[in-house]
């Protein structure tokens, strides 16, 4: 299996990375100095920052990953010629599994990656690599840089050490400084078929065609939520959960009382993975800390910062997790009453992203106009912008639910 095999539905620019790590091949092969292998008229397709960007579920983190991987390839199949990117040798299958030395992989469970955290990776980038290749940093949140953190960044991707590589993922191109992103080659990915990633999960996953052929329809070709909602069955149920909503706001107080069960349910999401990583966390610094074991025993004099500064980032996570739990039901609302929207703009039911709940699609688009549900699919979207902005999670869903009903 090639590097390239789980870049769904592009075609394009796996055909670009192939050609920029063959040419970067021939840069380690060569031997080539530190000034000519920063060279770009040398590296050929190859660059030093790249700035992947595409919609949420294109796919933007795995085709920067089997680049990582095609970087770091050793198999000696290249010698006859083939393409790097094998997928079998160990170059390629431990930057595929997160254990290869030189490639740092960065991602994050809070709101935003700070100074501190883009400084640690900036040293890092200035090391040689140990194996010879390629020092590659693959940021998956690259939209998530506090200003402070991107004009660090933007020196070290304004003056690249030699044999670094800078990977840098993104929404969209608007969400990178203008200074970053200049100094990027810049791929956009776009959203895959709805049959491709059908046949991904059926092939890799294991999952059963019909169970794929739905999910994939009902996340329109998102390929990390269409794995969750098919390996998931809690997903799946809180899913349904929110496409019943829309037959709930009849009234205020069924307005009211969605809007609570949707934070809940969220919060929920946030303190679940609290239980299961929060524990583990603290016990492993307290250990580390020099405490005693069990919870109830003092911590050494002088470690009171640390431990409150773990206890911040916990609550942080916490947020983020509600956040985006919330986001991902405003999706599947957004969804439902886009589906709405073409059955009154004369659509056939066939075409309905979320089939299961096709009955209540009609309902609505009986009793309603196009124009409500557009006005309605707005008050979705604000509900988003709002909770982006910090606004308070029940107060912003409150204020959607109503629009609903209003609408």
């Amino acid at each position: 299996m090639a590097v390239w095999d789980d870049v769904i539905g592009q075609p394009r620019i796996v055909a670009e990375l192939s050609a920029a790590a063959t040419a970067a091949d021939h840069v380690v092969e060569a031997h080539l100095g530190p000034a000519e292998a920063a060279s770009p008229r040398t590296a050929g397709g190859m660059t030093h920052a790249w700035l992947f960007t595409g919609p949420p579920g294109s796919g933007r983190s795995i085709a920067a990953r089997a680049f990582a991987a095609a970087l770091q390839c050793t198999s000696p199949d290249k010698k006859l010629g083939a393409a790097p990117g094998c997928g079998f040798c160990d170059g390629c299958h431990t930057a595929l599994i997160g254990t290869h030395a030189d490639v740092e992989t960065v991602r994050t469970d809070l709101l935003s990656i700070g100074v501190k955290e883009t400084r640690d990776l900036v040293r890092r980038a200035s090391l040689s690599p140990a194996g010879g290749r390629w020092q590659v940093i693959l940021m998956e949140d690259a939209d998530r840089l506090t200003e402070g953190a991107a004009n660090v960044l933007l020196k070290a991707v304004e003056e690249p050490a030699p044999r670094t590589v800078w990977l840098l993922c993104a929404p969209s191109v608007e969400d990178a400084l203008p200074t970053i992103r200049s100094r990027c080659r810049l791929l956009t990915l776009r959203t895959p078929s709805v049959d491709a990633v059908a046949d991904v999960l059926t092939r890799r996953d294991g999952i059963a065609p019909e169970l794929a052929a739905q999910v994939s329809r009902a996340t329109q070709g998102h390929i990390g939520r269409a794995r969750r909602l098919a390996t998931d069955e809690q997903a799946r149920s809180r899913r349904a959960s929110v496409l019943r909503l829309p037959l709930r706001v009849a009234d205020i107080g069924g307005c009211l009382r969605a809007a609570q069960e949707l934070v809940d349910a969220a919060a929920e999401d946030a303190k679940a993975v609290a239980e299961e990583v929060d524990a583990k966390e603290t016990e492993e610094l307290r250990t580390a800390l020099g405490a005693a074991a069990g919870a109830g025993s003092r911590m050494p004099r002088g470690t009171a910062g640390v431990m409150k500064e773990l206890a911040d980032r916990q609550k942080r996570r916490a947020t983020r997790t509600q956040r985006d739990t919330l986001d991902l039901a405003l999706t599947d609302l957004a969804a439902f009453y886009r589906d709405v929207l073409a059955l009154q703009m004369g659509g056939t039911p066939d075409r309905v992203a979320n089939v299961e709940v096709l009955d209540g699609i009609e309902q609505i688009a009986a009793a309603s106009r196009p124009e409500q549900s557009l006005r309605r699919i707005d008050a979705v979207l604000a509900c988003r912008e709002a909770l982006a902005a910090n606004v308070a999670p029940l107060l912003a869903v409150e204020a959607m639910t109503l629009s609903l009903r209003a609408g």
